[in-house]
């Protein structure tokens, strides 16, 4: 069976993206549960002396863009076939991400603010506007996606953003321009420039269904390549210091705001990674009950709930920034463990009542209803 076969038996869902869908949602979490849980260094020591803790802590480096990549896999899969009713279930899919989004921001007052903008607004974002993507040619989207990455460092630069964004920055409403600033570059997962990982996934998608993953692996090349030259540019010294060529193509240690080096760099394994998957599925097929395809099928109700849960209750639990690093990962692996067992109970009544079950029984009402659509 060839992949684009495999893709059309699978219909909108393949085991195998669910399955990277739980990986990198792992990662994003576990990344946090490390960092707020642990309580640092001990004296005389650094960071670089706990290896487990920092290799979790590296982990959302592949997480974040493999999340919001395959979200534009998943939706390019479910677009496929043109039906009645589709836009508008579009548009309610993006609105209740966005909603979910909110609730996490209230959930979790130490971090967010009301206008903070994270994962899950981007996504609601990206999906409340696909029935324009679905409309533009591979290319379109493409150069849909690119834009976003070239118009990132002009904006962060308009914007004067610092070098280094801190938490009370990516909150601050205060601002000129408020939530809107927060939302087009200055927050956690800004428009800019990580819409262009959901157009790029969504590009993906279609490559998937139509077996042509070699377009992946070159596409990927490519942005490793634009990534890693405009480095060595900056490293050369042809952008001084706050330039947009020192903007974009910087590579640091903090996150945000986050250089396009730094996105297309990650992005281009990214697509390496998941056209490896899909090329393995035609010839080995995951099982749907495989324990990491169930834990992406409920990824988004986890991602929800880890925020509050070890942001705001370890406080009052007295184990915020308060654990050594032998505790900190058995509360990392521990929690592991929790949702894989959680999930493979869950999936013996379809995920009811999840985060996602409420996302198709809301905004996949009739006339386009499927229990087997990808979130």
């Amino acid at each position: 069976m060839t992949a684009a076969a495999a893709a059309a038996a699978a219909g909108p869902r393949l085991a195998v993206l669910d399955a990277l869908r739980g990986l990198s949602v792992l990662a994003m979490i576990h990344q946090h549960v490390g960092i707020w849980l642990w309580r640092g260094p001990d004296p005389g020591m650094d960071r670089f002396d706990y290896p487990g803790l920092v290799l979790l802590n590296t982990m959302v480096v592949m997480g974040a863009p493999m999340f919001f990549a395959l979200s534009g896999t998943g939706t390019a899969m479910l677009t496929r076939r043109a039906r009645p009713g589709l836009d508008a279930m579009l548009v309610r899919r993006g609105a209740m991400l966005w909603g979910y989004g909110l609730l996490v921001n209230l959930l979790t007052p130490s971090w967010f603010s009301w206008g903070s903008f994270f994962a899950l607004h981007l996504m609601g974002v990206a999906i409340a506007t696909a029935p324009l993507w679905r409309r533009l040619s591979d290319t379109a989207i493409l150069l849909a996606a690119a834009a976003v990455l070239a118009a990132t460092p002009l904006v962060q630069a308009w914007l004067q953003l610092p070098p280094e964004l801190t938490n009370p920055e990516m909150r601050d409403t205060s601002q000129p321009g408020g939530a809107l600033r927060l939302m087009l570059a200055a927050s956690q997962y800004s428009l800019l420039p990580w819409l262009s990982t959901y157009l790029v996934g969504f590009w993906a998608g279609r490559m998937i269904a139509a077996g042509r993953l070699r377009a992946l692996v070159v596409v990927g090349a490519v942005l490793v390549a634009i990534a890693g030259v405009g480095h060595l540019a900056v490293q050369l010294g042809l952008g001084a210091p706050d330039s947009v060529l020192w903007r974009g193509f910087r590579l640091k240690v903090g996150w945000f705001p986050a250089p396009i080096a730094i996105v297309m760099g990650l992005l281009g394994p990214t697509l390496w990674v998941v056209a490896a998957a899909v090329r393995r599925e035609a010839t080995a097929p995951l099982r749907s009950d495989h324990p990491l395809a169930e834990l992406g099928r409920v990824s988004l109700t986890i991602f929800i709930v880890h925020a509050p849960l070890f942001r705001e209750l370890s406080r009052p639990l007295g184990i915020w920034s308060a654990l050594g690093p032998f505790a900190t990962m058995a509360w990392v692996v521990g929690f592991t463990v929790v949702c894989l067992l959680a999930a493979h109970a869950w999936a013996r009544v379809d995920f009811r009542f999840g985060a996602e079950w409420w996302l198709r029984r809301v905004a996949d009402r009739a006339p386009v209803r499927s229990r087997r659509d990808s979130s």
